[in-house]
């Protein structure tokens, strides 16, 4: 096993309201949308991000954090 050990756990911060909350990512999927707790809103990525981890998260999912290709630029 390598040293680059893969982080499961990120903390979303809606744009909108600010709220955050730790979420743990899934490693056989993207999650490509994500409802705010707090205020509702649905997220979606930005442009140029696979899902909403790697746009609104603190840590990058899985696939991206291996340099992998992430499902939905397949």
């Amino acid at each position: 096993m390598s040293n680059n050990t893969v982080i499961l756990q990120s903390i979303i911060t809606c744009p909108l309201c600010q709220h955050s909350k730790e979420e743990t990512m899934p490693t056989d999927a993207c999650q490509y949308f994500y409802e705010c707790e707090n205020c509702k809103i649905r997220l979606k990525p930005l442009q140029g991000d696979c899902c909403v981890f790697c746009s609104y998260g603190t840590v990058k999912c899985p696939p991206i954090q291996e340099n992998k290709s992430c499902c939905s630029n397949n």
